[in-house]
């Protein structure tokens, strides 16, 4: 991808990309069997599913991040509404268009080890851990992408510009595994930005509940861990944003432009949080095309 920013404004009626499968409806469907449960770390929550597509490989690899706003139960919600579960769906259909999936788990608020540094750690660790995979599984790491929905959206940016991290944060690493890019799926790349919003959007302090902070009052970690924070020439990213963060669109487009980062929005101001993730819905072929620029 050129290094600088494409805007895709997509004009759809409400009904042509209305809710049609929720968190728990996409977390109880039916996937086709074939993917390894297998540990990256220690921790029961420190694992991933592992789906390999047909033929012999080498196989391009998405590193799928669910949401849920990084914490472990949300009052209401079934949870397995708001963990991996619900990123199958997603994740198979990657699979079967001949993408490798490896769908994480990870520790959040509310488990214990989460939150600030453990829940980066563990995405961070998790991605890493391609490289163990790789060679028994036919990996190609020079054709990586982290996909991510929501919080894991926020993720999945963040995997994607690990590099940039400056180097005296408690979440640096010398080598990290190295992407072609991420997706984000309506999920915030800005996080100081999603403050006011965050007891609205996830009912509780979330953000400065992971920071263990404001950004005033830990300024080091919203640099190391919010991905406007993080942009730089060479990364590669697609950021579709519907209803509850196309307001990040504008901030994030110019911080991107500034910094020489490859950029290309798709706004659908019309839809529902979770079609981004719905292999049934009218926008999964969008998805599925943003993921094969990056990788081509």
């Amino acid at each position: 991808m050129p290094v600088l920013v494409l805007l895709f404004i997509a004009s759809f009626a409400a009904g042509a990309i209305a809710q049609e499968r929720g968190p728990l409806d996409l977390a109880d469907a039916l996937v086709p069997a074939g993917a390894r449960q297998i540990a990256y770390g220690s921790d029961p929550l420190q694992f991933g599913e592992l789906r390999l597509p047909e033929g012999a490989g080498p196989h391009p690899v998405a590193i799928v991040v669910h949401g849920g706003c990084w914490v472990a139960h949300l009052d209401g919600l079934d949870d397995r509404a708001i963990a991996l579960d619900n990123m199958r769906p997603l994740a198979a259909a990657l699979a079967a268009a001949g993408i490798a999936t490896w769908n994480i788990e990870y520790r959040r608020l509310g488990n214990a080890g989460g939150g600030w540094p453990g829940t980066f750690i563990d995405v961070a660790r998790a991605a890493d851990f391609l490289r163990t995979l790789a060679g028994e599984h036919r990996l190609d790491l020079d054709r990586v992408v982290a996909i991510g929905h929501s919080a894991g959206g926020h993720l999945a940016l963040w995997l994607a510009a690990r590099a940039a991290i400056p180097p005296d944060s408690e979440l640096h690493e010398t080598a990290p595994v190295a992407l072609a890019g991420a997706v984000s799926l309506d999920g915030p790349a800005d996080l100081a930005a999603m403050i006011p919003l965050q007891q609205v959007i996830c009912r509780t302090p979330v953000i400065t509940d992971l920071f263990g902070g404001s950004p005033e009052a830990r300024p080091e970690r919203y640099r190391s861990a919010s991905p406007i924070e993080l942009l730089a020439a060479g990364q590669s990213f697609e950021f579709f944003a519907g209803q509850m963060f196309a307001a990040q669109v504008g901030p994030f487009t110019e911080r991107a432009r500034a910094h020489g980062a490859g950029l290309r929005v798709t706004t659908l101001a019309e839809a529902g949080h979770f079609v981004f993730i719905d292999p049934e819905s009218a926008v999964w072929p969008q998805v599925l095309q943003a993921v094969r620029r990056l990788l081509e």
